[in-house]
């Protein structure tokens, strides 16, 4: 199974120029706590997520807290003070992977679960390990739950809410005798209430393991893969799941023009009340639920043997979905040495990816390495073509942990601008095969458009003499600049660490609308934002929102500390109205 953090320095001393710590937040522990995902609203709310085990503590104040470790989840408000704490769990261990704040302010947490139906958990697994998927409000209470999975071990490793608002989950099938590789991935469509729309399936003769995910503008996603030995041959399979099956036995047969040379057993990808139909695999991958729906054939190739003694030898495979989760296209980008995608953002006519890379010139890469491993960063058009790529050197291994587009308008990761105002890339670099006071070091790199550097900054480490790793890194759509790992004496002891950073360059590549509301034409809720302070300063002083209708007649008002506030316009009939806060106005409009 996949590690749960990565080892890395968490802040403890600061050597940034231009930069200010706003607040750090340090949620003691005396658990084993795994942080895995930090995620934030659009009011900036912020959600850290891991996996914690059993404790006296927990236990003697009535956690609901079951055997073995737990889906942990902790959510704090704009200046990182506590607002709940839940826990999820079965009777046996159960790892969150991945996390994502839903468009009306709530989550939808994944992970890995070994547990069957018990505590929390109320759906069996299928098989050895499956993926639990829970959505909650708000507030933190269960909506509905998932388990998906297969005969084999299945784990989870992203999940994204689609324009629609509908989700794509993605994540690995591992050791299926029956598919193409060591490790395959897969990436679940579900409906609004959780129910399965549709799985593909794809992997080569090697290792296919999800790197990261975005949704795109046309509800489909855009899925970055890190693929080892597989290049030579991609499948393909998909199994449309609109509606429910009875159990059947899944074949996936063979002949002797396979790249495998097996003949068939039992496949099943599913949730428990649903199954897929017959799967066949010659010299073409193809499956369908019955014949009257269409059938898809895709050329597979015969692909050398996969050799784990030759070492890693990965490239960036970069998939986009349609909005069914069918596969548009597929591109594979490296050299000969080891390339590993991290994160994958939308550009304005594109996808930017970022990763590390072991490769010299050849292959498709056009660089060679400075030294040790590199960040490598390619831009993409949306069909899939390279824009340009460039490599960045900071010395050592070179890991990149998060990526953010600064648009024209201030809002990060906004597909829809035609002015790139800054690429943000942050990670930390690790001194290879030697020992040096700072042999772990956060950095943080701006490039144009082009890719050409701007500037870059680092955060300092001490000498590691503690158990600090930096988990998550991201930027917020006011320039501030979140950073959480755990922190702990001694290994077991965790508790988790989150500091928020505030930093002049950036904020002065942000558009400070006066005020701002979003999304407009307006729902039932709204966001209301006032971003007339610097960082400093922000969240301080209480100030009013008010709502006019056109007459001028006050309808709400609503006091705040925060820059961003949610609002409540469910009872706004449609129309045009006025929104006022700390003496600016705007209209919008309710749908």
């Amino acid at each position: 199974m996949k590690p749960i953090y990565i080892i890395v320095f968490i802040i403890n001393t600061l050597n940034l120029s231009a930069q200010t710590t706003l607040w750090q937040r340090n949620l003691p522990s005396s658990a084993q706590d795994f942080l895995a995902n930090m995620t934030s609203t659009i009011d900036r709310q912020i959600l850290l997520s891991g996996s914690s085990i059993k404790s006296d503590r927990q236990q003697a104040v009535g956690s609901k807290q079951n055997a073995g470790y737990d889906y942990h989840i902790v959510k704090l408000d704009q200046r990182g003070n506590p607002v709940w704490e839940k826990y999820f769990g079965g009777s046996r261990h159960d790892y969150l992977a991945a996390s994502t704040a839903t468009k009306e302010g709530g989550f939808l947490v994944a992970g890995t679960s070994f547990s069957n139906k018990s505590g929390d958990k109320l759906e069996n697994n299928l098989g050895g390990s499956d993926v639990w998927i829970l959505r909650l409000d708000e507030n933190g209470s269960e909506i509905w739950q998932k388990t998906l999975g297969t005969k084999s071990n299945d784990e989870a490793s992203a999940v994204v809410q689609a324009m629609d608002e509908t989700f794509f989950v993605a994540g690995n099938i591992n050791s299926n005798k029956e598919l193409f590789g060591s490790k395959d991935v897969f990436v679940s469509k579900l409906d609004q209430n959780g129910n399965l729309v549709q799985t593909t399936i794809l992997g080569g003769s090697g290792l296919d393991e999800v790197a990261d995910m975005m949704p795109t503008t046309d509800g489909g996603a855009i899925l970055a893969v890190y693929s080892v030995n597989s290049s030579d041959s991609k499948f393909k399979v998909q199994n449309s799941l609109a509606s429910k099956f009875n159990v059947q036995n899944s074949r996936l047969s063979s002949d002797k023009n396979t790249n495998s040379g097996k003949v068939s057993n039992l496949l099943e990808f599913m949730s428990p009340e649903s199954r897929i139909p017959q799967l066949e695999t010659r010299n073409i991958v193809r499956l369908s639920t019955n014949a009257s729906l269409r059938t898809q054939f895709i050329e597979a190739s015969n692909p050398e043997p996969f050799d784990f003694a030759q070492g890693d030898n990965g490239d960036y495979l970069i998939v986009k979905l349609d909005k069914n989760a069918e596969i548009e296209w597929q591109k594979t980008f490296g050299g000969t040495g080891d390339d590993r995608p991290k994160k994958i953002s939308l550009a304005e006519n594109g996808y930017i990816i970022s990763g590390e890379s072991r490769s010299n010139s050849s292959g498709n890469k056009t660089q060679n390495i400075e030294d040790g491993t590199d960040v490598w960063v390619i831009y993409l058009d949306k069909n899939g073509d390279e824009i340009w790529q460039k490599n960045y050197n900071f010395g050592g291994r070179d890991v990149a942990m998060s990526l953010s587009v600064i648009n024209g308008r201030g809002e990060s990761h906004s597909p829809n601008e035609s002015n790139i105002k800054g690429i943000l890339i942050g990670g930390y670099t690790q001194a290879e095969e030697k020992i040096k006071k700072d042999d772990e070091k956060f950095w943080m790199l701006c490039i144009d458009s082009e890719g050409k550097e701007m500037w870059r900054k680092f955060v300092e480490g001490n000498e590691k003499k503690r158990e600090e790793r930096l988990v998550s890194a991201r930027l917020q759509g006011d320039g501030t600049y979140l950073l959480a790992g755990t922190s702990a004496d001694e290994l077991g002891e965790e508790h988790w660490k989150i500091l928020k950073l505030g930093d002049s360059d950036l904020e002065n590549m942000i558009d400070n609308q006066p005020l701002a509301v979003y999304p407009n034409p307006v729902g039932d809720y709204c966001y209301v934002e006032l971003r007339d302070t610097s960082f400093e300063v922000r969240d301080v002083e209480e100030f009013s929102i008010e709502i006019y209708d056109m007459s001028g007649k006050k309808l709400q008002a609503v006091k705040t500390k925060n820059a961003v506030t949610k609002i409540d316009t469910s009872a706004l009939p449609q129309g045009v109205y006025i929104v006022t806060a700390n003496m600016k106005s705007t209209k919008i409009v309710k749908k």
